[in-house]
């Protein structure tokens, strides 16, 4: 590891799990196990059934757009 921080991923393993550069990471910590979980952002098509689920499920909670703003101008306020 750098006087940074910084960790040095192999090139056969960047190339195996076709890592690029600015491929972003979740990193978790424990003991002494370090793990490394590539994230990437969802497709549309997986972004439009998350949208879809959380329209479902506040729907189901009685959840209205207006209740939805008022917390946006709530947590926006606190900035």
């Amino acid at each position: 590891m750098s006087s940074k921080g910084q960790v040095v991923i192999p090139e056969d393993i960047r190339k195996k799990l076709k890592l690029k550069a600015g491929s972003q990471f979740v990193v978790l910590g424990e003991d002494d196990v370090v793990i490394l979980k590539a994230i990437s952002p969802p497709s549309v098509g997986e972004f439009n059934g998350l949208i879809a689920e959380v329209r479902r499920q506040a729907k189901a909670a009685g959840l209205k757009r207006s209740d939805i703003a008022k917390a946006i101008t709530r947590v926006r306020a606190k900035k």
